[in-house]
């Protein structure tokens, strides 16, 4: 679990990291110190007046959760293909959202999805597509519905879940911030 305190420095670490991306800026550094170092996936999911505005992020824990906050939130000014770069005249209007992960595990049934709890990740060969858990009670979605949409992700056939595809879920400690 990330304290309060450090949450509220990663959102803000977040928030500078974005904005020295949009205006070409060098990217601060990533703070050290127990929760920053720990190796983690996570991901940095933006929302401008309440719509999604992009969302990056990494699932292995490859890095220091503070490196990789400066990176995804950079990263997710201009990088996420399904939208346009932010500009610099939609940053005060930007939310930032950061979702801490655990190591996924593998599951046999979609019965072992806890929806609110758990993110799923769907694999089948080179293709593979991961939703966040907010993403299930957002959308009012069952279980079947959320592994169909994951699937849909990782442009496989909404049923692939019941035909071979390889199920994994996760959990999340997410927090966020509202227009700066």
């Amino acid at each position: 679990m990330i304290a309060r305190t450090d949450q509220q420095r990663l959102l803000v670490l977040a928030r500078r990291a974005l904005e020295a991306r949009v205006r070409r800026e060098a990217p601060p550094p990533a703070p050290s110190g127990e929760s920053f170092d720990r190796p983690c996936g996570a991901f940095v999911t933006i929302h401008c007046h309440g719509e999604l505005r992009g969302c990056l992020g990494r699932v292995e824990p490859s890095e220091p959760l503070g490196a990789i906050v400066v990176h995804l939130a950079g990263s997710v000014a201009d990088s996420d293909p399904r939208f346009e770069p932010v500009s610099a005249l939609e940053l005060d209007e930007v939310d930032i959202e950061i979702s801490v992960l655990t190591p996924e595990r593998e599951i046999a049934s979609i019965d072992e999805i806890e929806i609110g709890r758990h993110g799923l990740i769907v694999e089948q060969g080179y293709r593979h597509g991961l939703l966040l858990p907010q993403v299930a009670v957002e959308q009012q979605w069952d279980r079947e519905a959320f592994a169909a949409h994951t699937c849909r992700k990782a442009a496989l056939p909404p049923d692939a879940w019941r035909s071979g595809a390889r199920l994994f879920v996760f959990e999340a400690q997410v927090f966020g911030d509202t227009n700066g």
